[in-house]
């Protein structure tokens, strides 16, 4: 199976789950990096990183202090929370914060790799268009896509 270019970074403090779930993705043509916590989270996405799958719960900092922190540093990765944990209140905010999508688990991994591949897709296109539009010297329109994607997100 051809590897597929989408730098994803898993994080989930269960240690069990979170490595069943990269094997999984390897088997289906991905590579992807795991982090066990927040802050070990926070070091790996300083190396490139299209899409996290981040779990809400965890000790110490919880993945909302993780989303935070992700999209004030690097605002074009996009986000998946997939956790067993939380209601229509936790989804809400999750996309108010700028995540991209919002799974529960026990979820179907076929479900987590449309989601994966559509974030991915998303990223790609929008940077896509504001590079032509800056190249054009468009910059106002090019700034305007940008926006309207973080518009957007905060949406769903």
């Amino acid at each position: 199976m051809a590897k597929e270019d989408i730098k994803i970074l898993l994080v989930d403090d269960e240690k069990q789950f979170v490595d069943t779930l990269a094997e999984r993705l390897e088997m289906r043509g991905f590579t992807a990096r795991v982090a066990y916590d927040g802050p070990q989270a926070l070091e790996m996405v300083k190396m490139p990183t299209d899409v996290i799958v981040l779990d809400l719960r965890m000790p110490g900092m919880d993945g909302f202090e993780v989303l935070k922190a992700v999209k004030k540093s690097n605002p074009d990765v996009q986000v998946i929370i997939l956790t067993g944990h939380g209601g229509d209140a936790e989804e809400k905010t999750a996309y108010r914060m700028g995540a991209y999508s919002f799974l529960r688990k026990p979820m179907d991994i076929d479900e987590l790799l449309a989601s994966i591949r559509m974030a991915y897709r998303d990223k790609v296109e929008n940077t896509m268009v504001a590079v032509a539009m800056a190249e054009a010297g468009d910059f106002d329109s090019a700034k305007d896509v940008l926006r309207e994607q973080k518009i957007l997100e905060k949406r769903q």
